[in-house]
């Protein structure tokens, strides 16, 4: 058997998001929920499927950013449609400006997504929702054409106007504030809008053709910029703690993801509150145990991971014995897993940059020694004295607290969460926890 270096380089792409529903993709997925600490997205279906299927309901995912979310999300999809339900799942970065969101945005972005998603239904123009579009039409500085041909041919005043109106806002700050005076003191005629006269004549056609309903997944909100808004109110808490209670009225199945900050925060029993759902998080694999120990099985999936990227046709069990067609020996993959601490776009990163470095198979150790160690630099130069303290205390407690710096250690991934039997721990990315800074006495 021969392999292709450049289609191996191509099917470790760090960027890519899985898409379980597609052939090509799924025969790359791996499921980590076993070493994961729960069945977090059989969790999210059955709240849907089981719990709930009549009834609007409202969930929260969080994790690292670049942990899995999109993918097990995707894989959320992918088993909903199975179940009967229409999925409507988008990434709102592709909408909004992440360093600035507002209620009015995420609504709207809503809206244009699902009225081009179920643009074949034939829904009837939203008269009050399209009233609010002129308005901000207008202050946007767009022109909205109301087409004079038929629906199979244009896109509706909706879909064409929302679309403009996002897109003009995402790339000005100043019509976004003007969009932002006009939006919130309707944020209430746009949400009963959208529930009348997009959501429920939706969900009404789409049981029609033998639908169970409607759910929308919005991804990448937890993304959005943690800075504060000018009042001092960092914009997640804004946004998912003082104003959760509107997010949660749109009557269809939601999906939101959150920032992972909220769950460290002082806010995080309001968010509970407003919401009525705990948020689910998904923790980094585990490979190794809160003592120290190597996690086995986690290691075993991380492996998997690696190799079925070469060897996508093999079966799991024969893919180990081609594994010196990769690497120099064993132990140097087992060195990628563990360096990886078990964040999967990491270990892919890493391993596309040694790709790179490198050239030639088999892969050698010494190579993914000087590849980590260039990580281990550029990540050392963003670190404060005071960060460095604090990155101490978690390799020795395997804990953090809600305080600003462990927040920003998360967020920075210069600290992991993980979960067991006992609950969540939290360990040094191992990237930095091999640092000569960090074996400092505090």
């Amino acid at each position: 058997m021969q392999l292709d270096l450049q289609k191996f380089y191509q099917a470790c792409n760090p960027s890519k998001t899985l898409a379980v529903e597609n052939a090509k993709d799924r025969q790359y997925y791996i499921d980590f929920s076993s070493v994961r600490g729960g069945r977090i997205i059989e969790e999210l279906k059955e709240n849907i499927t089981f719990f709930s299927p009549e009834e609007p309901t409202c969930e929260l995912f969080t994790g690292h950013i670049g942990c899995g979310k999109s993918t097990e999300l995707l894989r959320l999809k992918a088993e909903l449609e199975q179940e009967g339900f229409h999925v409507v799942y988008f990434e709102s970065s592709q909408d909004l400006e992440m360093s600035d969101v507002d209620i009015g945005d995420i609504l709207l972005a809503i809206a244009r997504r699902v009225s081009e998603n179920l643009y074949a239904l034939e829904i009837p123009e939203p008269k009050a929702l399209k009233k609010i579009l002129v308005g901000a039409a207008r202050l946007s500085m767009t022109e909205i054409e109301v087409s004079q041909t038929s629906a199979n041919q244009e896109l509706s005043l909706v879909e064409l106007g929302i679309g403009k109106i996002t897109a003009n806002a995402k790339n000005s700050p100043e019509i976004r504030s003007k969009l932002r005076e006009y939006l919130e003191p309707r944020t209430k005629s746009i949400l009963d809008a959208i529930n009348e006269e997009l959501l429920q004549p939706a969900i009404y056609k789409l049981k029609q053709y033998g639908k169970k309903g409607l759910v929308v997944i919005v991804d990448n909100l937890d993304r959005i910029d943690t800075a504060p808004r000018p009042w001092g109110r960092p914009q997640a808490e804004y946004l998912f703690v003082d104003r959760g209670e509107q997010l949660r009225q749109l009557r269809c199945h939601v999906v939101y993801t959150i920032p992972l900050e909220l769950i460290f925060s002082n806010d995080l029993g309001r968010l509970v509150q407003r919401f009525m759902v705990d948020p689910k998080v998904l923790p980094m694999v585990s490979v190794q145990s809160r003592n120290g120990d190597e996690y086995a099985e986690g290691m075993a999936l991380l492996r998997q991971m690696v190799l079925v990227r070469a060897f996508p046709e093999v079966d799991a069990s024969e893919r180990l014995s081609l594994m010196s067609m990769i690497f120099d020996r064993p132990e140097t993959l087992d060195r990628l897993c563990r360096i990886s601490g078990g964040h999967v776009r990491e270990l892919l990163r890493l391993l596309s940059d040694w790709i790179k470095k490198e050239r030639r198979l088999p892969l050698s150790g010494e190579v993914l020694e000087t590849v980590i160690r260039a990580y281990r630099n550029q990540m050392s130069l963003a670190i404060t004295e005071d960060e460095w303290d604090l990155l101490r205390q978690v390799q020795q407690q395997k804990w953090v607290s809600g305080d600003e710096g462990y927040r920003v250690l998360l967020r920075s991934r210069f600290v992991y969460e993980y979960r067991d039997a006992q609950g969540s721990w939290f360990d040094v990315n191992p990237i930095l926890a091999e640092s000569r800074r960090l074996c400092r006495s505090a």
